[in-house]
């Protein structure tokens, strides 16, 4: 059988994930290439640290050359994290003639355009199916399997670290910091898990899906995020008791032709597809103006899953089908945004809002007087009676009817200068 030489750089979780798809199942991968994945290089960038795969002898180094001064080598899997020397080591291997597979969602997210134009220049592809959402084919899916449709909205869980800590404070009663730390020892969150918990992670992910569904030419820096770092226990209670459970929601949706783009915690209702999503996984609700509503799902982290989809995006690569799809999809080129993105104080939707105040006769008529001259109605109110700890406080939950993103952001900024009203109110958005 024909044999393709391929090539791994960085040989961490991923990677060796990926070295044990091509070493022990090269008859599967073949199976479905045509041909043989051959890999002959493993560079790493130290190479006496412990790894979590066999290799051949010799087929590892520290040194890039052993890649791009060969020929043969024609794909490499890209499996680096982080910007820098990521971006330079992507650069060499587009430019040595290799096409690149990668999973580094913040290396597109920051410099797509650089490396999308560059590969067109030089003829060659990048594969990046592995970036978002780990084993679950959401990239090929739009690009390709939906691309008869327009598409209409994405609402997405994509960061497995989130997932798991709202999973573990709902299901063991516990606060955020208890749950992150469960989640640190299971492995599900870094020792630094800010990028996770602060909604970047998912932020850089939704750039790229924004790209690829909407055409839309979006920093993922200027997408409106919140995440669920300042998350309290208590309302997570509040929206168990509304028929709610409190999710890291990314949204992606057209409105009369702009583009609605947002990451937050969001209450989305207990039953729905998108609420049943535990632990760590990650799912993905697309609608597509032909096809209707479409739900993917399954782990969006971890050796295996992610390794799955870059070996996929390899036999692609190999067989000529990604040449295709990328010279076709142009994407983050030059080309102008398909879409404009949407004023964030003009989003709607429903919201969540609790505030903390004094136990005494008008206050109720305080709020609600603010919340009317925004334009903004009540669906229901929760008042629960004082805690034996502070008699004099009690907790105060409304959920609104639609309104926008910036009527209740000045309302509550009002109510909050309200006399009778403490610090630390909270307002989330509500998707049914």
């Amino acid at each position: 059988m024909e044999k393709t030489k391929v090539a791994i750089v960085g040989l961490g979780t991923v990677g060796s994930g990926v070295a044990k798809l091509l070493l022990d199942y090269g008859d599967r991968t073949a199976r479905h290439a045509g041909r043989t994945l051959w890999l002959e290089q493993v560079v790493v960038r130290d190479v006496t640290k412990p790894r979590d795969c066999e290799l051949p002898e010799g087929l590892l180094s520290a040194d890039l050359a052993r890649i791009t001064s060969d020929p043969e080598i024609t794909a490499v899997a890209h499996l680096l994290g982080g910007l820098e020397p990521a971006r330079t080591i992507m650069l060499a291997l587009l430019e040595s003639g290799k096409d690149v597979v990668t999973a580094n969602k913040a290396l597109l997210a920051e410099h797509g355009p650089e490396l999308f134009d560059r590969a067109r220049e030089l003829g060659r592809s990048i594969a990046f199916e592995a970036s978002v959402a780990g084993g679950i084919p959401i990239i090929a899916a739009i690009s390709q399997c939906l691309s008869a449709n327009q598409i209409l909205s994405l609402n997405a869980i994509l960061n497995g670290t989130s997932n798991f800590v709202l999973t573990q404070m709902e299901e063991q009663g516990i606060s955020y910091a208890e749950a992150l730390a469960a989640a640190q020892r299971r492995g599900y969150a870094e020792a630094d898990p800010t990028m996770d918990v602060d909604g970047t992670d998912t932020a850089q992910k939704l750039a790229i899906l924004a790209h690829l569904a909407f055409g839309a030419r979006v920093h993922w820096r200027d997408i409106p995020r919140q995440g669920i770092d300042t998350l309290d226990f208590a309302d997570m209670m509040y929206a168990k008791e509304l028929g709610y459970r409190i999710k890291l929601l990314a949204v992606a949706e057209l409105v009369n032709g702009d583009l609605e783009l947002h990451v937050s915690p969001t209450l989305v209702r207990c039953g729905t597809p998108l609420a049943e999503v535990r632990s760590a996984y990650n799912a993905i609700s697309v609608v597509g103006d032909a096809v209707g509503r479409v739900f993917f799902h399954g782990l969006g982290a971890g050796q295996m899953p992610t390794a799955s989809a870059v070996v996929a995006d390899l036999i692609d690569t190999v067989v000529g089908r990604t040449a295709i799809t990328f010279r076709t999809l142009e994407l983050w080129s030059q080309r102008e945004a398909l879409v404009a993105s949407r004023e964030h104080d003009r989003t709607a939707g429903r919201f969540y809002m609790r505030f903390q105040v004094a136990d005494r006769p008008g206050v109720m008529s305080e709020i609600t007087g603010v919340l009317g001259r925004q334009g903004i109605s009540i669906a229901s109110v929760i008042q629960h009676e004082a805690a034996e700890t502070d008699r004099d406080v009690v907790p105060l939950v409304i959920m609104t009817h639609h309104a926008t993103e910036g009527a209740t952001r000045r309302a509550k900024e009002e109510i909050d200068r309200l006399p009778a009203v403490r610090p630390g109110s909270v307002r989330m958005r509500v998707r049914d």
